[in-house]
C-alpha cells in the first residue's frame, strides 16, 4: 500500500513540478519541468536520506560514542523484527528525532542532544520505537521523498522568481511567475501535512507496542512540545521543507502557524497514547528507572 501512496506522492509533485514550469515558461517550461522532476524523483529515491542527514549535519553513532542509546536501538530493533538502522546525532539544543530511508534495509534514526538530555530513558525509548514504527511501516521513503522535492519544488519557484518572468516567457509574464513562486511552496507543504498527519497517530500506536509502554511515548511527546516551543532549531529553520520528517514539527520555535502543521495536535496524541495505555487489552512492559544517555563527542 505505500508504494501505491509513494506513486501517488510522486505523480503529484511531479505535476506540481509541470505547472510551475508552465507558469514560469510555457510549454516549453513545463517540458523542462517534467525532466528536473524525473531527475528529482529519482535522487530522492536513492539518496533523499543521505541528503536529509547532510542537512542536519548529523554524525554517525556507534557502540562506542553513545553506548546507551546504541543498545537502546538494537533492543527495540528485535522488538520489532527488523534490521538494525544506523543512528546518527544531530548537535542541536532543541528536542527533537527522525527516521530516514527508502526501506528498513537502507534506514536511519537520528536524534538531537536536546531530547538526549531531556529525557529519561523510558521516553527516550518511545520516541525511538515510534522512528522504528516509520521505518517498518515504509513512511521514511514516503516522507524523506517528500522531503526532498517538496525542498526542490520551492527552489525551482524561486529561481522563477529572480530569473524569469518576462511575457514571453509563461502565459501569464510576471503575474504567473509571482503565483508559481508565492503558491507553489505552499501547495508542496500541504502534500507535505497530508502525508505527515495521517501517519503519526499510526506510528505513535506501533512504537507504544515496540516500546511495550504507551506512556513513555506520551510523556516524552509532552516534554518534547515544550521544548521545541522554547528552542529554536538552526538546521530545521534553513531546510523547512523537511519538518514533517521529525517527532515533533521543529518550526516550532517560530510560532509555527496551527493550521499549516505538518503535525497533528500534540495534546491529541497523547490523549490517543494514554487510552491505548488504559486497555485492558494492551500488555506493557514495566517501566524502568534509568540514567539519560551520556552525550560524547564523535570527533
Amino acid at each position: 500500500m505505500n508504494y501505491v501512496k509513494t506513486g501517488m506522492l510522486l505523480a503529484a509533485m511531479t505535476a506540481l513540478f509541470m505547472g510551475v514550469g508552465y507558469l514560469l515558461g510555457g510549454t516549453g517550461g513545463m517540458a523542462i519541468a517534467f525532466l528536473f522532476a524525473l531527475g528529482t524523483n529519482a535522487f530522492a529515491y536513492w539518496n533523499s536520506d543521505k541528503a536529509m542527514l547532510k542537512m542536519h549535519h548529523a554524525e554517525p553513532v556507534t557502540r562506542q560514542s553513545i553506548p546507551e542509546l546504541y543498545d537502546m536501538v538494537e533492543e527495540l530493533a528485535r522488538n520489532a523484527d527488523m534490521p538494525m538502522p544506523a543512528i546518527y546525532l544531530i548537535r542541536e539544543e532543541q528536542p527533537n528525532a527522525f527516521a530516514t530511508g527508502r526501506n528498513p534495509e537502507n534506514a536511519a534514526v537520528a536524534a538531537t542532544t536536546g531530547i538526549l538530555r531531556l529525557l529519561t530513558q523510558d521516553e527516550l525509548r518511545g520516541v525511538m520505537a515510534h522512528e522504528l514504527a516509520h521505518i517498518k511501516n515504509r513512511d521514511t521513503l514516503i516522507m524523506t521523498v517528500a522531503a526532498t522535492v517538496g525542498g526542490a519544488v520551492s527552489m525551482l519557484a524561486q529561481f522563477g522568481l529572480f530569473f524569469g518572468g518576462g511575457r514571453d516567457r509563461g502565459p501569464l509574464g510576471v503575474v504567473g511567475v509571482l503565483i508559481a513562486a508565492l503558491f507553489a511552496p505552499v501547495a508542496a507543504m500541504l502534500i507535505q501535512m497530508l502525508i505527515s498527519r495521517t501517519r503519526e497517530y499510526s506510528a505513535d500506536k506501533q512504537g507504544a507496542i515496540i516500546a511495550r509502554d504507551p506512556m513513555g511515548l506520551a510523556n516524552a511527546l509532552r516534554k518534547i512540545a515544550g521544548g521545541a516551543q522554547r528552542q529554536e532549531m538552526e538546521t530545521a529553520e534553513a531546510n523547512p521543507a523537511t519538518a514533517h520528517m521529525f517527532i515533533i514539527n521543529p518550526l516550532s520555535g517560530r510560532g509555527a502557524d496551527n493550521l499549516f502543521s505538518t503535525h497533528p495536535n500534540v495534546n491529541n496524541r497523547i490523549d490517543a497514547l494514554m487510552k491505548l495505555a488504559d486497555d485492558p487489552a494492551f500488555t506493557g512492559a514495566v517501566p524502568r528507572q534509568s540514567s539519560i544517555p551520556t552525550v560524547r563527542r564523535t570527533r
